[in-house]
This record gives C-alpha cells, sequence and structure tokens, in this order.
C-alpha cells in the first residue's frame, strides 16, 4: 500500500505537471502550425505579385495585395489593420490583428514590373483556437489522472506479485518445526535467496543459543547439586550427632561447601550478564596495580613463591576494562596457577603501542595440546593430572575468556618456559 501509493503520487504529480505544460503550449504549436502554412502560400503570392500577375488564393486564407501604406491596390475592402501593424509586416514580423475576429497575418514587400513596391500580405483565421487550447487543456488532464489510476492498479498488483513469494516464505517460517530450514528460492530472486539465508542464519543462531542455554543449565544444576546436597548430607550428620568435635569438623565441612556454593553461583551470575548483553562502561585500569593487588590476595594460597615480574617503561600499564573485571580475571587465572603449581608462579606485565598483556606462568603439570582450545569452555574439566584435586566447577576460566572477550581482547593458553602452562590475557591499551 505504502509503495503504491508513493508511486502513484509521484505519477500523478509528473502527469500533472506535464499536461499543464502541454496546455499551455497548445496556443503556440496551434499558431505555429498556421504560420507554416501562411509562410508558404506568401511565398507563391508574393512571386505572381512580382512577375506582374494576379495571386492565387488557396481555400480558408486571404491574400491581399497592399501599398507600402497598408492602403488596398487589389479592389478590395481595407484590411483591420493598424499602422504599427503594417509596419510590423513590410518588416516581416508576423502578426495577429483583431477585428471582427482574431486574423493571423504574414506579409512581405516585392517591387512590381512598373517598379512601384506592393505589401503582400496573407492571413488566416484564428477562430477557435482559444476554445481548443481549452479544451485540449481539459482532455491532457483527464488523461493525466486516467493514466495515474492505470498506474496505481499496475503498480499495486505488480508489488504485490513481487512480495507474493515474501508472503508464501512468511508462512513457511511460521510452520517450520524445530530444526528445519526455510527453502532457499532459485538463483534468479536474488533478493529472496538472501532473505532466505538470512532466516536460516537467524535460526541456526537461535538453536544453538538455545543448545548453550539447555546445556548450560543442565550444567549448572548438575554443579549447584553437588554442594547442596553435600550441605545437608552433612548437617544431618551434625544434627543425629551433637557430639561438639564432630560437630565443628562438620560446620568446618559446610562452611567450605558454602564458600564452593557462593563462588559457583557467582560465576553464574556473571556468566548470565555477560550473556545477557549487560556490559559496564569501560575505564582506564593499571593492570600493574592491579596484578600487585592480586597477588597481595593470592598470598594465603598453599605456594612458596609468587614472582611479580613487570615489564612497563614507567612501571604502569593502562588498560580499557574495567576494575571488577579485571579483579576476577586476574584471581582465577592466579587461584589456578597457585591450585597446580610445584614452587612458584611468575606474573609479568608486557606493554605493547596498541594492547597489554598478562602472562601467568607456573611450573605445574602444564595442559595438553588436545585440551587447550576447549579450557575456556564451561563447565569444562580437563580430566589428567592437571585436573586432580582441583575441586573447581569448570568456571573460572570460562569466565575469564568470557570478560576479556567482550572488552575486545583475547585469552590464550600455551606452554611456559618454566615447564608449565602459561595463561596470556590480552586487553586493548587505553588512550
Amino acid at each position: 500500500m505504502r509503495i503504491t501509493a508513493l508511486v502513484t503520487a509521484v505519477t500523478l504529480a509528473c502527469l500533472l505537471g506535464l499536461a499543464t505544460v502541454a496546455g499551455r503550449g497548445l496556443g503556440p504549436l496551434l499558431t505555429d502550425a498556421v504560420d507554416d502554412e501562411l509562410q508558404e502560400a506568401l511565398g507563391g503570392a508574393a512571386r505572381s505579385v512580382a512577375a506582374g500577375t494576379a495571386p492565387a488564393v488557396p481555400d480558408g486564407l486571404a491574400v491581399r495585395v497592399l501599398d507600402t501604406a497598408g492602403g488596398p491596390v487589389d479592389d478590395g475592402a481595407p484590411p483591420a489593420l493598424t499602422r504599427d501593424e503594417v509596419r510590423g509586416l513590410k518588416a516581416g514580423t508576423p502578426t495577429t490583428a483583431d477585428g471582427r475576429g482574431p486574423v493571423r497575418w504574414h506579409g512581405t514587400v516585392v517591387t512590381v514590373p512598373d517598379g512601384n513596391q506592393r505589401l503582400v500580405v496573407v492571413g488566416a483565421g484564428l477562430v477557435g483556437q482559444r476554445a481548443a487550447e481549452a479544451s485540449g487543456s481539459r482532455w491532457l488532464l483527464v488523461t493525466a489522472l486516467v493514466g495515474t489510476m492505470v498506474a496505481g492498479v499496475a503498480i499495486w498488483f505488480a508489488v504485490g506479485s513481487a512480495l507474493r513469494p515474501v508472503a508464501r516464505m512468511r508462512r513457511s517460517v511460521r510452520g517450520l518445526a524445530p530444526g528445519q530450514r526455510v527453502a532457499v528460492p532459485d538463483a534468479a530472486a536474488s533478493e529472496l535467496r538472501a532473505l532466505a539465508d538470512d532466516f536460516n542464519a537467524l535460526l541456526d543462531q537461535q538453536d544453538a543459543t538455545a543448545e548453550r542455554l539447555r546445556r548450560f543449565t543442565g550444567d549448572a544444576a548438575h554443579e549447584l547439586r553437588s554442594p547442596v546436597a553435600s550441605i545437608r548430607l552433612q548437617s544431618e550428620v551434625a544434627v543425629a550427632n551433637p557430639d561438639p568435635e564432630l560437630s565443628h569438623e562438620v560446620h568446618a565441612d559446610v562452611l567450605a561447601d558454602a564458600e564452593r556454593l557462593s563462588t559457583l553461583l557467582d560465576g553464574l551470575l556473571v556468566l548470565a550478564r555477560s550473556d545477557a548483553g549487560e556490559l559496564p562502561p569501560s575505564e582506564t585500569v593499571d593492570l600493574v596495580g592491579e596484578v600487585r593487588a592480586a597477588v597481595e590476595r593470592a598470598g594465603e594460597q598453599p605456594v612458596q613463591l609468587v614472582q611479580l615480574v613487570v615489564n612497563a617503561m614507567t612501571g604502569q600499564a593502562w588498560a580499557a576494562a574495567a576494575h571488577t573485571e579485571v579483579e576476577v580475571v586476574l584471581d582465577n587465572l592466579l587461584r589456578n596457577a597457585c591450585r597446580y603449581t610445584r614452587t612458584r608462579v611468575v606474573v609479568s606485565v608486557l606493554t605493547s603501542r596498541s594492547t597489554v598483556r598478562v602472562l601467568v606462568d607456573d611450573d605445574g603439570p602444564g595442559v595438553r595440546p588436545e585440551h587447550r582450545s576447549k579450557i575456556f569452555d564451561r563447565f569444562y574439566r580437563v580430566s589428567d593430572d592437571r585436573a586432580r584435586a582441583s575441586g573447581g566447577a569448570g568456571l573460572g576460566l570460562a569466565l575469564v575468556a568470557e570478560l576479556v572477550r567482550r572488552r575486545g581482547g583475547r585469552v590464550a593458553v600455551g606452554e611456559s618456559p618454566d615447564g608449565g602452562a602459561r595463561f596470556t590475557v590480552v586487553w586493548p591499551r587505553a588512550v
């Protein structure tokens, strides 16, 4: 409807403009046609008068022979011409005289055989020309209106026919079963083919999101079940055995499970906010200071030495991130490194023109190459020596990857020079 209304309005405006211009040009067009006929007749009459013979009078035209003052010399009545009009005709300028009716005159001066000069004029009446102009203008306007109506109907059916495949595609999308895709049209319909491809890509993305949500929900429920069941079981033991020493041990175990449950819930909330697109404003963060603070927080970990190595010209390395995100990333990386290292953890801060890198090295068992592409997946655990006795839920490194990725950075794991694992985090450098 919008396309038809717009194109019809433009067509109407164009046709009305053309009809108005054409109507105004009808009068000059008719006059030009009369001028052509009069000019042809004037040439023949002038040759006859110059030869000393009477000029022929074509049907519908008036041929007069006058003296240079405008008086008749052909025994006819004086023509209804003013002195100025006679002067213009002698100069060869056509004129329209209004006597009993509008008459168009052409004239020229010739020399007769006796040496005198005569003014030969040829005229034709313009009766009905104004009526013809008005009638022609009306018919042009009517034609413009009819043409606009025909164009509107044609555009309506043409656009409807062009959009009919889109309507069929829309109905097919509504009736799609889970896992089905929209039928892609042939290559000739490039726009519809592109639309079908976009629909299918959207459906693929939706299915992938739904699958990730189902897997995430199942994994989260599974991970939450273990600490909750442990807390419940130990609470039942404490209730059934009121021994103070046993109760103290049970309370310590319950506290550990509660801390594990709290950490798991915090990770799930951060991931849920990230999946929902919540992104705190970017800040300018000094990674050197943040690394020092994270090392101090990690001092309670059972590791003999945590060594900080800073490679920055000014002792500061500014990154474009958020303080809370940087704290979560560094705490998880150091907690992971301290959990698996044997003797020490080395943290390095390196700067370049556009990025800031944080390297966390340990001398533990490392990460095998077949696990390096999956270790940042949610709830993924490495089933080797590095995962033994970890007790983690598999969310720490997933949080690291998600928080760094949404700031335009990247994270990777490789082999450390100390023989263990090297985790590399790259943030965009703040201006």
